[in-house]
């Protein structure tokens, strides 16, 4: 299967149904007065995670996804159905990020959890919601409001409790293929990992851990060199590190400073992961070079272990010190600043605000005020003097003179640019 750990789609949430304008019709009932049902609400976009999914490669094949829309009112009171809520699945360790605000609004970390996304549209409401002792043959209803619609940036960071790390060649996809079920390409040359691998290791108590295996790093990885760069944020929520060293290689110190100056540079939490330190293919050296390196690389960790993934040699006490660690190390914690509510400001019924655009303009934006105005229709004399209403009685037109507006000024409240005139009907 191929890997893909980024993509970008477009969410579009569900329109809210319209609501009706319709009236009783019974024998012998004169007037029988209105009777126009709401529009059903339109449907939320959730993303879900997955534990099954391993890759970001179904948002490549589709990348548009859009939820039903509301029904609309009917007569007699009938209200609309509302739409079904549409469910996104994800790979566990999917980020979303808002490509307009960049703002983060989710990070699925554990299997099934879920996200709304964009919240549906509400149903508009039928004449019969508008009736009162005053006004008993109410001509207006609302139509729905409209869904929300994002494009989404999606990055995988794998989640894993530990991150094998290591130059092109080191043995690693060895190593992971001789301790777990993963079956990475294995060959005599740099760079045969190009993508990730994850690997299950089954513990002696019955229990079992994850280690990722990501493409070598070389010198200057972290400024694009190379393939490894591309793949360090699958390690960052690692418990720890297995940095396996090459003891083939021409300077076996200077790849290990190499690649823990290139996690510097990516992060200081990567920098900081504790490591233990595997020297692999022991069968290739000779005694003595051994017990020198060992020497050597006890001066940067006290948890050396030499192995050789080929011959089986040295894995066994690797693994049980490994599942000790596992158990005694526990998840980085992240504090990751989460946008909980992109439209916290829309939903905001009391908060509004005034822009003076020029001399005679005026622009309002504020919560209740930009969902009135999607469900006002400017043709529509009954429904533009309500909006004229609920203004006033939230103090809008005096915050309005404050800014200096006059008659026969504009004021733009979302979709709606009217004239204004004191005491007269806007548009008039």
């Amino acid at each position: 299967m191929k890997f893909l750990d980024k993509a970008k789609i477009r969410v579009i949430s569900g329109h809210g149904g319209n609501g009706m304008v319709a009236w009783r019709r019974e024998k012998y009932v004169d007037k029988g007065g209105p009777a126009g049902g709401d529009g059903g609400r339109g449907g939320d976009i959730y993303f879900v995670a997955d534990e099954n999914m391993s890759t970001l490669l179904d948002f490549k094949i589709k990348s548009v996804f859009k939820a039903q829309s509301g029904e609309n009112g009917g007569i007699k009171g009938m209200h609309g159905a509302c739409a079904k809520d549409l469910y996104i699945r994800v790979p566990l360790g999917t980020v979303v990020r808002d490509v307009k605000s960049g703002k983060l609004i989710a990070d699925l970390t554990e299997n099934e959890q879920q996200v709304l996304i964009a919240k549906g549209g509400r149903g508009g409401r039928g004449n019969a919601r508008f009736a009162t002792a005053q006004k008993r043959a109410p001509q207006f209803c609302e139509p729905g409001e409209p869904g929300i619609e994002r494009v989404l940036e999606l990055e995988l960071k794998l989640i894993a409790d530990v991150g094998l790390l290591g130059m092109p060649n080191a043995g690693k996809s060895t190593f992971i293929s001789a301790v777990s079920s993963a079956r990475p390409k294995i060959a005599d040359y740099p760079f045969t990992t190009l993508v990730p691998h994850l690997g299950v290791v089954k513990k002696d108590d019955g229990g079992s851990y994850v280690i990722a295996d990501i493409p070598g790093l070389i010198e200057g990885a972290s400024e694009g060199v190379g393939l490894g760069h591309e793949f360090l944020r699958h390690v960052e929520r690692c418990r720890f590190l297995i940095h396996v060293v090459d003891l083939t290689a021409e300077n076996p110190v200077d790849n290990y400073k190499i690649i823990n100056n290139e996690l510097k540079k990516h992060s200081e939490g990567l920098a900081n992961l504790y490591q233990i330190l595997v020297l692999n293919k022991i069968d290739s050296v000779s005694k003595e070079d051994l017990e020198k390196y060992l020497e050597e690389f006890k001066q940067f960790s006290p948890d050396v272990f030499a192995i050789s993934a080929v011959t089986g040699d040295g894995i066994k006490e690797l693994l049980h010190f490994v599942s000790q660690k596992v158990d005694e190390i526990p998840k980085p914690e992240f504090d990751i600043d989460i946008e909980e509510d992109l439209d916290a400001y829309d939903n905001d019924d009391s908060a509004f605000e005034v822009i003076k655009l020029d001399k005679e303009t005026y622009l309002i934006s504020g919560g209740k005020l930009n969902r009135l105005a999607k469900v006002t229709d400017a043709r529509n004399t009954e429904q533009v003097v309500r909006l004229q209403n609920i203004m006033k009685g939230m103090g809008v037109f005096d915050e309005l003179h404050k800014y200096g507006l006059k008659n026969g000024d504009t004021v733009i409240l979302g979709h709606l640019e009217l004239a204004y005139y004191d005491d007269e009907v806007w548009g008039s």
